[in-house]
Protein backbone atom coordinates (compact mmCIF):
# COMPACT_ATOMS: atom_id res chain seq x y z
CA UNK A 1 0.00 0.00 0.00
CA UNK A 2 1.30 3.43 -0.92
CA UNK A 3 1.44 5.96 1.88
CA UNK A 4 0.14 9.48 1.38
CA UNK A 5 2.87 11.87 0.38
CA UNK A 6 5.31 9.16 -0.63
CA UNK A 7 7.26 9.48 -3.86
CA UNK A 8 7.32 6.60 -6.34
CA UNK A 9 10.70 4.92 -6.69
CA UNK A 10 12.69 5.12 -9.92
CA UNK A 11 14.27 1.77 -9.06
CA UNK A 12 12.89 -0.95 -11.34
CA UNK A 13 11.24 -3.93 -9.69
CA UNK A 14 12.04 -7.55 -10.43
CA UNK A 15 14.57 -7.08 -13.23
CA UNK A 16 18.32 -7.06 -12.94
CA UNK A 17 19.50 -4.38 -15.36
CA UNK A 18 21.34 -1.10 -15.52
CA UNK A 19 19.33 2.10 -15.24
CA UNK A 20 20.49 5.36 -16.84
CA UNK A 21 19.25 8.79 -15.81
CA UNK A 22 20.04 12.17 -17.34
CA UNK A 23 20.70 15.38 -15.47
CA UNK A 24 19.89 18.30 -17.70
CA UNK A 25 19.24 21.99 -17.54
CA UNK A 26 15.59 22.93 -17.81
CA UNK A 27 15.17 26.64 -18.48
CA UNK A 28 12.05 26.82 -16.29
CA UNK A 29 13.35 24.83 -13.29
CA UNK A 30 17.16 24.81 -13.51
CA UNK A 31 19.10 21.55 -13.19
CA UNK A 32 16.85 18.53 -12.91
CA UNK A 33 17.07 14.75 -13.21
CA UNK A 34 15.01 13.53 -16.13
CA UNK A 35 12.02 11.30 -15.57
CA UNK A 36 12.93 7.69 -16.27
CA UNK A 37 10.66 5.28 -18.09
CA UNK A 38 11.09 2.04 -16.14
CA UNK A 39 9.54 0.04 -18.98
CA UNK A 40 12.55 0.66 -21.24
CA UNK A 41 15.60 1.24 -19.05
CA UNK A 42 19.12 0.98 -20.35
CA UNK A 43 21.73 2.59 -22.54
CA UNK A 44 19.89 2.52 -25.88
CA UNK A 45 16.82 4.58 -24.87
CA UNK A 46 19.02 7.26 -23.30
CA UNK A 47 21.07 7.66 -26.50
CA UNK A 48 17.93 7.66 -28.65
CA UNK A 49 16.21 10.22 -26.39
CA UNK A 50 19.26 12.49 -26.49
CA UNK A 51 19.48 12.34 -30.30
CA UNK A 52 15.76 13.01 -30.65
CA UNK A 53 16.05 16.19 -28.56
CA UNK A 54 14.22 15.07 -25.43
CA UNK A 55 17.01 16.61 -23.35
CA UNK A 56 18.13 19.86 -24.90
CA UNK A 57 20.94 20.74 -22.50
CA UNK A 58 22.31 17.54 -20.90
CA UNK A 59 24.82 17.87 -18.09
CA UNK A 60 25.62 14.26 -17.21
CA UNK A 61 24.34 10.70 -17.46
CA UNK A 62 24.49 8.41 -14.45
CA UNK A 63 24.13 4.63 -14.59
CA UNK A 64 23.26 2.46 -11.62
CA UNK A 65 22.30 -1.09 -10.81
CA UNK A 66 20.63 -1.59 -7.44
CA UNK A 67 20.85 -5.37 -7.57
CA UNK A 68 24.62 -5.32 -8.11
CA UNK A 69 25.09 -2.29 -5.83
CA UNK A 70 26.97 0.14 -8.06
CA UNK A 71 26.61 3.59 -9.56
CA UNK A 72 28.87 5.42 -12.04
CA UNK A 73 29.07 8.42 -14.35
CA UNK A 74 28.33 7.13 -17.86
CA UNK A 75 28.60 10.50 -19.61
CA UNK A 76 31.78 9.68 -21.55
CA UNK A 77 30.31 6.40 -22.84
CA UNK A 78 27.16 8.19 -23.97
CA UNK A 79 29.14 11.02 -25.61
CA UNK A 80 31.26 8.53 -27.58
CA UNK A 81 28.14 6.69 -28.73
CA UNK A 82 26.46 9.94 -29.82
CA UNK A 83 29.56 10.84 -31.87
CA UNK A 84 29.74 7.33 -33.37
CA UNK A 85 26.11 7.34 -34.47
CA UNK A 86 26.31 10.80 -35.98
CA UNK A 87 29.50 9.82 -37.82
CA UNK A 88 27.81 6.70 -39.20
CA UNK A 89 24.89 8.83 -40.41
CA UNK A 90 27.31 11.38 -41.92
CA UNK A 91 25.82 14.22 -39.91
CA UNK A 92 27.00 16.71 -37.35
CA UNK A 93 26.28 16.38 -33.65
CA UNK A 94 22.99 18.26 -33.02
CA UNK A 95 23.71 21.76 -31.72
CA UNK A 96 21.92 21.07 -28.42
CA UNK A 97 24.29 18.14 -27.71
CA UNK A 98 27.53 19.70 -28.95
CA UNK A 99 28.67 21.05 -25.55
CA UNK A 100 27.89 17.75 -23.83
CA UNK A 101 29.84 15.69 -26.38
CA UNK A 102 32.79 18.10 -26.42
CA UNK A 103 32.94 18.15 -22.61
CA UNK A 104 33.11 14.38 -22.24
CA UNK A 105 35.11 13.50 -25.34
CA UNK A 106 37.72 16.12 -24.60
CA UNK A 107 38.05 17.04 -28.27
CA UNK A 108 38.46 20.78 -27.91
CA UNK A 109 40.64 21.29 -24.89
CA UNK A 110 42.70 24.44 -24.90
CA UNK A 111 46.36 23.63 -25.33
CA UNK A 112 49.16 26.11 -24.90
CA UNK A 113 51.91 25.36 -27.38
CA UNK A 114 55.45 26.16 -26.31
CA UNK A 115 56.62 29.26 -28.10
CA UNK A 116 60.22 30.35 -28.45
CA UNK A 117 60.88 33.32 -26.22
CA UNK A 118 63.41 35.84 -27.33
CA UNK A 119 64.79 38.21 -24.79
CA UNK A 120 66.64 41.14 -26.26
Amino acid sequence: MRMAGSVPSIVPHGDEHDVYIVEHHCFEHGRIWAEVNSETPGFEPVVTDLLSGQYTDPIRVVAFNVTEGWCRDASADVAHELRRRCDLQLRDIPFFLQDFVDRYEGRYRDVQLPLPMRLY
